[in-house]
């Protein structure tokens, strides 16, 4: 025994010798070599091509030798040339170094960081990991030789698409500015938009080997510090070798992952998600993807459109109902026509009851085998029209779908009123504005179909039942996701099934916002009456 408890000793102490030699070589210092630098920079790269490398000496009678290192494709080459080589090679080629090297108490790198390079953004590095970081990143690495730091110069400029319209959300009146797939721009125009020295900003890299930049938005004051806390420690907790689009962060922050109803929405419009700061939330916005995440949200914040407020109150809130009830029909409308077609004709009138009949006379299968089949195709002819072309994408899925059905219906495997029902039910899946949702919608539609096909209306009730009983179990970083119908609060149900006016919207949502819960501090007042 004692020998075996050794060899486990032996054996554990080799497993953290190993990993302290892995350790020390991520964290081993810069050599005081600039060639030596160089060397292990490129045997650690592979020799990558895209890694450009420039020898040079600073100085005339005394030159100091040095080494510029950046990627190609990440800097801004008018940068680095003008502002950094140049500064160095010929703006300080008059300057004697020799007998200021030779001094012990002159550090001839902050005399470069202090007085000679112009640039904003400079930094001192002293491990190669530290360099690795910086200079994939496309910032510009400046060595000396004798020192063992580095200048780490900001100098990144890559090539980027320019802010345009989200094709997405699109809105006839509101911003027409989109996110795009540059961190420090989506960040700069949530900045342009809320003016405030209280929305803070907190960038952190998430990947072991992608290093994504993911940042943090809300405004400090509003938004609920168990909220920030909860989304910091669920940051921290991804341990993932890629991030790659907001969608990785998503499934990996959510609180419930075996359930179709999203609980945490995304949007590319810069309005709406400093909308959703403004009223105590989170937002979290992704380098390289236009989606910007925010929590919590809740199941009403997915049928609400940034142009609902921009127009009046009375047409957001009929724009906002008929939604509702588009969501509700693309959920049921199928469901319930092979209920009441299988189980209930008695409900259906006798005039169309006999329209019915005659057209089915010739169909093979059953109502629900029937709507199976349609809405199957539909489904497939969707998911072409969206991977197509946009110029042919959008030809084949209304062609395609005029084609079959009139063909379906001529050849007798479906009715002329399944497609009716199949077309009623896929444009009112369109009417939603979040995708996600109407993804989910799309999902819980076949369930409802089996439901109605085994026991009728009373299996679309026990459905509603079970879906409600899971939307009230679910939470959004807390908090429960179907308020403030459940729990019921008054004060919010001013801009939840319905929007009222502006001037009766003088309080944040409660159940997201437990601090600052005035929008407005006076009394709204209404304007005087002009005089006769």
């Amino acid at each position: 025994m004692s020998r075996r408890f050794t060899s486990i000793k032996r054996r554990k102490s080799r497993q953290s010798t190993t990993t302290e030699t892995v350790a020390s070589q991520h964290d081993m210092p810069i050599n005081y070599s600039v060639k030596e630098n160089l060397s292990q920079v490129m045997e650690t790269l592979g020799h990558s091509n895209d890694i450009v490398s420039r020898q040079f000496k600073i100085g005339k009678d005394n030159p100091l030798e040095a080494l510029i290192l950046f990627t190609d494709g990440l800097v801004d080459k008018d940068l680095v040339h003008n502002f950094i080589m140049k500064t160095l090679m010929i703006d300080v080629r008059e300057v004697d170094l020799g007998e200021q090297i030779t001094k012990e108490e002159v550090n001839f790198l902050e005399i470069i960081k202090d007085c000679s390079l112009p640039g904003a953004e400079l930094s001192e590095i002293s491990t190669f990991e530290e360099l690795y970081e910086n200079l994939l990143a496309g910032e510009t690495i400046l060595m000396l030789d004798g020192y063992s730091e580095a200048l780490v110069v900001g100098s990144r400029g890559w090539e980027q698409r320019g802010i345009q319209e989200p094709s997405s959300e699109q809105v006839v009146r509101g911003p027409k500015d989109g996110f795009t797939e540059t961190l420090q721009t989506n960040t700069a125009l949530i900045r342009r938009r809320i003016k405030d020295p209280n929305l803070w900003i907190e960038t952190q890299n998430i990947g072991k080997k992608t290093q994504t930049g993911v940042a943090i938005a809300y405004l400090n004051g509003v938004v609920d510090d168990g909220v920030v806390k909860e989304v910091k420690t669920r940051l921290k907790k991804i341990n993932i070798d890629s991030i790659l689009e907001s969608g990785y962060i998503e499934q990996l922050i959510q609180d419930e992952t075996f359930t179709p109803f999203p609980t945490i929405n995304y949007s590319e419009r810069p309005d709406a998600i400093s909308a959703g700061i403004l009223e105590g939330r989170v937002a979290i916005l992704v380098d390289g993807t236009p989606f910007a995440l925010l929590v919590p949200s809740l199941f009403v914040d997915f049928f609400q459109s940034p142009e609902d407020y921009y127009q009046r109150s009375d047409i957001s809130s009929l724009v906002r109902l008929l939604r509702f009830f588009a969501f509700f029909l693309a959920l049921l409308t199928p469901s319930a026509y092979i209920a009441v077609t299988t189980f209930h004709q008695e409900m259906i009138p006798t005039t169309l009851l006999i329209s019915i009949a005659a057209q089915r006379e010739g169909v093979p299968f059953p109502a629900y085998v029937e709507a199976l089949i349609m809405e199957i195709t539909f489904e497939i002819l969707r998911e072409a029209g969206i991977r197509l072309p946009r110029a042919v994408g959008s030809a084949i899925s209304i062609v395609g779908t005029l084609i079959l059905g009139q063909a379906a219906v001529e050849a007798g495997i479906v009715s002329a009123i399944m497609v009716i029902v199949v077309s009623l039910t896929a444009i009112s899946s369109f009417v939603s504005p979040s995708y996600n949702m109407s993804f989910s919608v799309r999902l819980i539609r076949f369930l409802f179909m089996t439901l109605a096909a085994t026991f009728g209306l009373f299996g679309i009730i026990l459905g509603i039942i079970v879906m409600v009983m899971h939307l009230t179990s679910l939470r959004s970083f807390g908090i429960p996701y179907l308020s403030p119908m459940g729990p019921f609060n008054t004060e919010d149900q001013k801009d939840s099934l319905v929007r009222m006016p502006l001037q009766m919207l003088e309080n944040r949502p409660r159940l997201i916002n437990q601090k600052d819960i005035k929008r407005e501090k006076g009394q709204n007042q209404k304007p005087p009456k002009p005089s006769k």
